[in-house]
């Protein structure tokens, strides 16, 4: 498990969930990681905690995506500590749910500003870093509502199909040039999220029993499921790979009715 041996890789929004589970697994896999991640604690906590485990260098950098200057603060702290980036998982993401003409445009601005302008704002950091090696990869953390719509869900899905819109013309754009840029679209995944929004329903129990059942494998997905597929997106070893967007969804989008 050496496959990102000598490579240095940003994980945006790594302080919990999806993101930990990628950031500890890029760990394993060799690279010196930076925990890119607004929620200092959490940030802080998890990159103490898998340099712990797998020895590797990790460092936490407060980083609010939505803010370019931010962004480019990380870029300029991860290069002093790691030197250039070779790869780079787009995963801070958040969920702004709602009817259309109930959305406000903050909350239109909100979620446009981090989870399709804030994946911008990486990527036209870093890649000036790949180009000039002409090697790099980028891994963006999508969903499956960039290519399915649940109602009242409103703009969440709205950002995820741009996101993917962007993934694939940025691959198309540098294919040629060494990097490859590719997607992936979790379904419903067992994160410190999930575990919120089960709390709020006034039977939390029968709510996660419900939910499961509805998943045709019969349970969540676990972060460490999407952090072995990213662990091969970020390798040498999928630079075939362009501008693909992978679903680990249990099978939920392939299912007609019930």
């Amino acid at each position: 498990m050496n496959r990102l041996e000598g490579k240095v890789a940003v994980v945006t929004g790594a302080g919990q969930g999806i993101g930990a589970a990628i950031a500890r697994r890029y760990s394993q896999e060799g690279a010196s990681v930076v925990i890119a991640e607004i929620n200092a604690d959490q940030g802080r906590a998890t990159a103490e905690a898998i340099e712990g485990e797998t020895g590797k260098p990790v460092r936490f950098i407060e980083t609010d995506v939505a803010d370019a200057k931010s962004v480019e603060a990380m870029h300029r702290q991860a290069r002093k500590a790691f030197g250039p980036v070779d790869i780079l998982v787009n995963n801070a993401g958040i969920a702004v749910f709602g009817e259309p003409l109930a959305t406000s445009m903050d909350d239109w601005r909100k979620c446009m500003s981090v989870d399709l302008e804030g994946v911008w704002h990486c990527c036209r950091t870093v890649l000036p870093d790949m180009l000039e090696k002409s090697n790099g990869a980028i891994v963006n953390i999508i969903s499956n509502h960039a290519f399915t719509v649940i109602k009242s869900t409103f703009p969440y899905p709205v950002a995820k199909h741009g996101l993917l819109g962007l993934t694939r013309s940025l691959a198309l754009e540098y294919a040629d040039r060494g990097i490859a840029i590719n997607a992936i679209s979790p379904g419903y995944i067992d994160t410190p999220i999930a575990d919120w929004a089960f709390s709020q329903a006034a039977d939390p129990a029968r709510e996660r029993r419900e939910t499961e059942a509805k998943q045709p494998v019969g349970r969540l997905g676990r972060p460490d499921e999407i952090a072995a597929v990213a662990a091969l997106l970020g390798s040498d070893e999928a630079r075939f790979m362009i501008g693909e967007n992978i679903v680990i969804d249990g099978g939920v989008t392939i299912r007609m009715y019930e």
